[in-house]
């Protein structure tokens, strides 16, 4: 028996894909989705039973089509439905973007009632990078609605000494290409942080509001935070190649890529041993610069002499 949430999932895609070009063939519909022509047609059926004016005609240049100068009615969630739905889009994506996009579309043919809810995704929610592993709904679903509720939120968290209960006003969930994190102010240490939501545990979401403070850009933050500032040691390259190719070479979480002039792009990352960030950029195939620590420039130079030694003439 087809799954009640995929199929929903998948009608609501159909609908989108309707509305984003006037003509639709079966097999064109059939290839997005994934399916055959008989279940797009079953698709048709259930969008026009909702009330959607989905015509059909034959022949060269006919197919699938909205009927025009009719406003679209609500799709008929209820409100299980309709979070569940958000939650998957969200949770499950690979593409931040294009959950986003989703989510976006969802909020415009769900009735008023349910809109909320969804916003309390989509209006807290940033990314970067795509294809992170997916976590609990449920959790992300309570952080998502403190964020937009401006109320406090606790959780289990590890330490050093062990999990520790941590209160905090989250602000915005952050997607990364790997994992989902939670930017908060740390009440405990009266500053703002990241939380891997995977580590948390117990999470819930309290009564008390709390005003909003001036926070960092929400993305940026986590992953400076991810690609370097979680490591000893932080380094900061100017490479010769368009921000463009760097980042198709390296991992959002490994670097932060910033366009620079001329065509080239200032490289930001971490690691246990600045010899390691060093290889890693050198690997990347592109000449490049030192602009900081100093400490490294100097390693550049005693690494560059021992090399050159070492690629000398063949001894017998």
């Amino acid at each position: 028996m087809e799954d009640e949430r995929s199929t929903t999932e998948r009608v609501l895609t159909l609908l989108g894909l309707l509305q984003q070009r006037t003509v639709w063939t079966g097999p064109e519909l059939g290839k997005r989705l994934g399916v055959t022509p008989r279940t797009i047609r079953r698709d048709i059926e259930r969008l026009r039973a909702l009330g959607y004016p989905v015509q059909a005609s034959n022949g060269v240049g006919g197919g699938y089509q909205l009927g025009p100068g009719q406003d679209m009615p609500p799709l008929l969630f209820d409100d299980e439905e309709a979070i569940a739905t958000a939650v998957s889009l969200l949770a499950g994506a690979g593409d931040g973007d294009a959950a986003l996009r989703a989510l976006a579309k969802l909020d415009r043919v769900l009735p008023t009632r349910l809109r909320h809810e969804v916003r309390a995704l989509s209006g807290s929610v940033e990314s970067f990078g795509g294809g992170r592993t997916p976590v609990d709904p449920d959790v992300l679903m309570t952080l998502a609605r403190a964020c937009r509720d401006e109320v406090e939120a606790g959780f289990g968290y590890p330490s050093s000494s062990g999990s520790m209960r941590r209160r905090v006003e989250p602000y915005r969930l952050v997607a990364s290409d790997r994992r989902w994190y939670l930017l908060a102010y740390d009440l405990d240490r009266d500053d703002w942080r990241n939380f891997r939501v995977d580590r948390m545990t117990e999470v819930s979401a309290r009564s008390w509001r709390f005003r909003p403070r001036p926070a960092p850009d929400a993305a940026s933050y986590v992953q400076e935070s991810v690609a370097s500032r979680v490591y000893p040691h932080q380094a900061r390259f100017l490479v010769h190649a368009p921000a463009s190719m760097v980042r198709a070479q390296i991992s959002a979480s490994a670097a932060v890529v910033t366009p620079r002039e001329d065509s080239r792009c200032e490289v930001l990352s971490g690691a246990a041993n600045l010899d390691a960030v060093l290889l890693h950029v050198v690997l990347l195939g592109h000449a490049f610069e030192v602009i900081e620590p100093v400490e490294l420039a100097e390693r550049c130079r005693f690494l560059a002499e021992r090399l050159f030694s070492a690629g000398g003439a063949s001894r017998i």
